[in-house]
């Protein structure tokens, strides 16, 4: 009885757990080159905003990143203490959150952060908060 138990529990594990082509709830999906994310929730893709990404000298690191943390306000230690709202961290210190700097959006600007403007790095964390940290991808590429 004991051996049948574990055989089922361990074929439940195995079906059970998440794989790679799974779909997050949430992907924003960052250009580098258009300077451009575009929001997908459950595939469907529901906005395009202009971002700003890091400048001549910096780096922005590409690939696919799961959310490691959030912050309604974080403030820059490394950066004299500069706001960051609505942060979605997904790489060490590398994060998506909104900028005062909206003049710049659209063109490289940051130390490597992907900036947005206020508003839509308050939907995009909305969006991440209500679906789960757990369930949502940061996709950038070049």
């Amino acid at each position: 009885m004991r051996l049948i138990f574990l055989v089922l529990l361990a074929a439940f594990l195995v079906l059970a757990a998440p794989t790679e082509k799974a779909q997050a709830a949430v992907t924003a999906e960052i250009d580098l080159s258009d300077q451009v994310m575009h929001v997908y929730v459950n595939g469907r893709k529901k906005h395009s905003w202009p971002v700003s990404t890091a400048r001549r000298g910096y780096r922005t690191p590409t690939g696919t990143y799961s959310i490691k943390r959030m912050h309604k306000m974080w403030h820059s230690r490394r950066y004299n203490m500069s706001p960051m709202p609505h942060s979605l961290f997904f790489h060490g210190g590398y994060a998506v959150h909104g900028t005062t700097e909206v003049k710049n959006l659209g063109r490289p600007a940051s130390h490597g952060c992907v900036r947005l403007h206020p508003k839509n790095a308050a939907r995009l964390y909305g969006l991440v908060q209500r679906h789960g940290p757990g369930n949502s991808r940061i996709k950038i590429r070049r």
